[in-house]
């Protein structure tokens, strides 16, 4: 469980693809790469000063690259700025002033060239067209030496062409460039070209039917060149996603009178127990990265806060080969005080979602449309007031189902998967509740059930038949709390503070942790949680 209960996944759990080790073979091969795009670079600049000093140009103010001395601040100008998505046809014949990156270049001849311009996921097809005392042959020849991927300002008048644009997200409209200036130039030859990493695998299989191969760009070819991969409108609409998740939890909380702090991430002790924590020496002592923010949000209960959450890194040192696994993570954190019943907390979380998936449905349309050009998707299932079942429900409808599982253990990958598509099918639900957990497969904080100390007042919440979500209400007894921490083998001396802050008075209090990478990409149904997080960190990923 992403914030809470320590992962226990099988280690041999495959992922989406292979490590990202390179041998001795790939880096010489890289090396060999890194040589021919400097030889490129080269050429090419060669090139363009010989179109600028060989061929003399009247028109030669209208283009060309920018000095570097011109790109340090020196100036302010009052040039208005349009964005590419901003361009639409009710600008027709208006002159705009666009910087983005240069998708491809097409030259029809020694007079025509088609640029397409992205910037942020938008394209738009700019057309350069030799025109006496506007442009010059020579300025289409310095539009082809562009590579693909620098960075161009253009500027042009708006136009409306005979028939929509298929190659561009502006497909309503063209720019008729005047001027256009190199900004940055990247290699002429890139590790990996972006339309073959916006690709999807529908494309790729069509291809392969008709006996054509178009290129796979694999995972860890993606994460190695994650500059590059981020460009896709795919990556684009998957960060901007994520950045609502954030921004809705955050909001939404805020609206509900929460407090949003933050919690030290280097601690004296394990903040879950188990082994799986990254050690390191802190000035002579022994230290751990947090696992979770869970006794520091307790101890900002004990001291009156009422309700607080944070958003924040969390630290897990399982060797968890697996899709939905991180050793680092943004872990989105809940505390609040409980009046009578750990249904509170559950009464929160059942409205902070519903509200988070209509706001994303609602208003990012764009976005989701564009991861599911490459990565195809059915809109997540949920209902108005989010299905709650007790875990030995869950149990119930497994064994009528045929699986077999233990009423005092934890759900397997498997099994929890299996409920979920039972849920779905019985409810109409991807997005459902399960609570009253085991005692035993739960934290040390943990509070156990009034009526029967085998299970505990717990949860954890699923979507598309995995977890996302686990909380609880806390023992805030202390000499209770010594007593668990004992017994799940966390030595108590290593958490006194924690333990000793609900000697002064203590609230009943719960919470819960979810995993911001998991939350987009369980929404999104996408197949590996790599692809939700923008440097991602695995037992075998430091870089980039």
């Amino acid at each position: 469980m992403e914030s809470e209960k320590p992962q226990n996944p099988s280690p041999m759990e495959p992922q989406e693809e292979g490590s990202n080790k390179i041998s001795k073979k790939e880096a010489a091969k890289l090396e060999r790469q890194r040589r021919r795009q400097e030889a490129a670079a080269a050429a090419a600049a060669t090139a363009v000063s010989t179109v600028s000093i060989e061929e003399s140009d009247p028109l030669s103010g209208n283009y060309g690259d920018v000095e570097l001395n011109d790109l340090q601040s020196k100036a302010v100008t009052g040039r208005k700025w349009t964005e590419v998505g901003s361009v639409t046809p009710e600008m027709k014949d208006q002159v705009v002033l666009i910087r983005g990156r240069v998708q491809t270049i097409r030259p029809v001849g020694k007079k025509i060239a088609f640029v397409v311009v992205r910037e942020r996921g938008f394209t738009v097809q700019c057309v350069l067209t030799v025109k006496p005392e506007l442009v010059s042959s020579q300025m289409v020849k310095y539009a082809t030496s562009l590579s693909k991927e620098s960075i161009v300002d253009v500027e042009g008048v708006v136009t409306i062409p005979e028939k929509p644009i298929t190659g561009a997200t502006q497909q309503q409209v063209e720019v008729q460039i005047s001027k256009l200036y190199g900004v940055n130039r990247a290699v002429p030859t890139l590790p990996i070209n972006i339309e073959d990493a916006a690709r999807s695998e529908v494309e790729i299989e069509q291809a392969l039917e008709k006996g054509e191969q178009l290129v796979r760009v694999n995972q860890d070819t993606r994460l190695n060149f994650r500059i590059l991969d981020m460009r896709t409108p795919a990556n684009q609409g998957i960060f901007c996603i994520q950045c609502q998740v954030e921004n809705i939890f955050r909001q939404f909380l805020l609206s509900e009178g929460f407090v949003g702090i933050h919690t030290p991430k280097l601690i004296g002790g394990s903040s879950e127990g188990g082994s799986a924590v990254f050690r390191l020496d802190y000035k002579g002592q022994p230290a751990c990265l947090a696992q979770s923010p869970q006794l520091h949000k307790q101890m900002a209960i004990c001291g009156d806060l009422g309700r607080v959450f944070e958003v924040g890194p969390v630290f897990r040192a399982e060797d968890s080969f697996t899709h939905r696994h991180l050793c680092e993570f943004t872990g989105l954190d809940v505390e609040m005080e409980i009046k009578e019943h750990y249904s509170e907390v559950m009464d929160v979380v059942d409205r902070l979602f519903v509200a988070m998936f209509d706001s994303l449905n609602e208003k990012c349309k764009k976005e989701l449309e564009a991861i599911g050009r490459q990565y195809p998707f059915e809109p997540l299932k949920y209902l108005r007031k989010t299905l709650r079942l007790t875990f030995a429900e869950g149990i119930q409808m497994l064994k009528e189902a045929g699986v077999e599982v233990d009423p005092l253990g934890d759900l397997n990958t498997e099994s929890e998967r299996k409920l979920g598509q039972l849920v779905a099918d019985k409810y109409g639900t991807e997005f459902y509740i399960l609570h009253k957990y085991p005692q035993a497969v739960r934290p040390f904080y943990t509070m156990p059930c009034h009526d029967n100390p085998s299970y505990s007042n717990s949860f954890d919440v699923f979507i598309r038949g995995e977890e996302i979500i686990s909380g609880a209400q806390r023992v805030h007894v202390p000499e209770f709390l010594e007593k668990r921490a004992g017994e799940c083998g966390i030595d108590v001396k290593t958490i006194s503070t924690y333990i000793d802050s609900f000697r002064y008075g203590a609230p009943p209090h719960g919470g819960f942790g979810v995993g911001l990478e998991r939350v987009v990409m369980l929404f999104c149904a996408l197949n590996n949680i790599r692809k939700t997080s923008l440097f991602p960190r695995d037992p075998q990923r430091l870089a980039p």
